[in-house]
């Protein structure tokens, strides 16, 4: 399976898609790459030989600097602003991230602004190196905001008063800072560390059956609710996952291998694996 984009190679392993942005010289996000990224977002949303996403670049010191300010310079103005009754497309390539029932992750090894930000806001998680990841919303100084989805996604990712110094303060974001804050998943200390850690973890959920995946990252969405609503899903949801065959499967031979058992339960997190290998070889 390739995946085939100017700006945007792949690799796709075990069920883990590795796609590296490269768009030359600082992976600024231009009309080609904002595309490219619209198109790809879409295709591994419908793939469903993926089922774990994760997002790199290329430039060790740029993840995505952020959207291409030439091009936003030629967008129209001569006319009233209107609010419009659909999402644009930037906004939908972010809520595809945000929403499509497999996991996304960003690592991000450089900097990261704006649009690119945004972009990386709307993902599952994200992780950091130290001394290398930083994060800045310029928009405000050249007189817009942040309009991908930034003035929606910071608050509900590190809180309104820390997003609003984020996005008015317009000051990098170091990667310990925001790890602190909840930006960042993690922060590591060796780029080798950042890759070993990352592809670790995304190979670890590609075992896991991708219903189950699917309905608790819904659930996991759905604590924007309000709490009772937000239950009342989880529990519908959740009697969704019983009746998937993987979940009889899976507990079955969870049993089998010692799942409630002392032994078992005091390896459980490796127990998870030799469950998902078990049934898979079957």
């Amino acid at each position: 399976m390739t995946f085939d984009y100017q700006t945007i190679s792949t690799e796709l392993n075990q069920g883990v898609l590795t796609a590296i942005i490269n768009s030359p010289p600082i992976n600024i996000m231009t009309a080609a790459l904002y595309k490219d990224l619209v198109a790809f977002t879409q295709e591994v949303k419908d793939n469903d030989e993926v089922k774990v996403l994760v997002l790199e670049s290329a430039d060790p010191d740029f993840f995505i600097a952020h959207f291409d300010v030439e091009l936003i310079l030629t967008f129209p103005t001569d006319t009233p602003a209107q609010r419009l009754e659909e999402l644009s497309d930037f906004h939908l390539m972010c809520e595809r991230v945000r929403t499509m029932p497999k996991p996304t992750i960003a690592k991000i090894a450089g900097r990261v602004g704006g649009g690119g930000s945004e972009f990386s806001a709307s993902c599952d998680m994200r992780f950091g190196l130290k001394d290398k990841t930083i994060i800045n919303q310029m928009e405000v100084p050249l007189g817009i905001l942040p309009g991908g989805c930034g003035t929606q996604q910071l608050p509900r990712l590190i809180g309104r008063g820390r997003a609003m110094e984020v996005i008015l303060g317009a000051d990098d974001l170091d990667a310990i800072t925001a790890e602190k804050w909840g930006y960042l998943n993690r922060v590591f200390d060796t780029l080798e560390a950042l890759d070993t850690f990352v592809d670790k973890l995304a190979h670890r959920m590609a075992l896991w059956p991708a219903e189950a995946i699917a309905l608790a990252k819904q659930s996991v969405l759905n604590a924007e609710m309000p709490v009772e609503e937000g239950l009342r899903e989880e529990a519908y949801l959740f009697q969704q996952a019983l009746r998937n065959d993987s979940a009889t499967a899976n507990m079955s031979k969870a049993m089998q291998m010692g799942a409630q058992t002392r032994q078992g339960e005091l390896r459980i997190a490796e127990l998870c694996i030799e469950v998902a290998k078990a049934n898979q070889s079957e």
